[in-house]
């Protein structure tokens, strides 16, 4: 039995995303330690899971980022969850995230490759589940292998939550407070008691909490 883990950057007031979409929060913050350590624990993983947006969303930006942790992200192999049905990737489904992450390295002189990574076709590879998320979770772990790492986006990761499957939270809190956006923890059915097993605090202000089931 593999583990579940998630991994999700949230402001001090407790949104994993913004009401407009902008990812720039989300990097002001960042320093060399913070990036390694988020390298390290993608690197940690053998299977990446997300649901349908942040899917298409990442198939759209990672293929050609030139960013260290763009490695990890195209070599491992993907699983997406939809309740919509989808054939693998489409372009014409980002979100106005990827125009915004690729606004920010614009403007931080980063410069996309012109050419995809070879690993890219991970994306186009990636497993597709649909139906009850308990069950499609429950038969992923009983699988061999590395762990699984579970990105978002919001409602998946709500979803995921209710399930009461996930072994590691790896709620990443950066300083800043949006004041609006997307939670992960609104609507629990009953209160979730977790475990405090690591804290790291990173010099540009990120502070990284691993919590286990209580």
């Amino acid at each position: 039995m593999r583990k579940l883990m998630m991994k999700m950057s949230m402001s001090v007031d407790g949104f994993v995303a913004s009401s407009n979409g902008r990812l720039d929060w989300l990097f002001k913050s960042a320093d060399e330690t913070s990036t390694a350590w988020v390298i390290g624990l993608c690197e940690s993983a053998g299977l990446h899971i997300m649901g349908s947006k942040s899917f298409h969303d990442m198939a759209s930006y990672w293929p050609t980022s030139p960013l260290a942790i763009a490695r990890p992200m195209n070599e491992i192999p993907k699983a997406f969850f939809t309740q919509k049905g989808a054939a693998g990737f489409d372009p014409s489904r980002t979100t106005n995230a990827v125009e915004s992450a690729r606004q920010y390295d614009a403007g931080s002189g980063v410069v996309a490759n012109e050419v995809q990574s070879p690993a890219a076709i991970s994306w186009a590879e990636a497993r597709i589940f649909s139906g009850d998320l308990a069950e499609n979770i429950k038969a992923l772990k009983a699988e061999p292998g590395k762990p699984i790492l579970a990105h978002g986006g919001a409602g998946f990761m709500r979803s995921l939550i209710a399930t009461s499957l996930i072994d590691e939270y790896h709620l990443v809190t950066h300083p800043v407070a949006l004041g609006t956006g997307l939670p992960i923890f609104n609507g629990l059915s009953k209160e979730l008691d977790l475990k405090l097993v690591n804290t790291k605090v990173f010099p540009g202000g990120i502070i990284a909490h691993t919590y286990h089931p209580a």
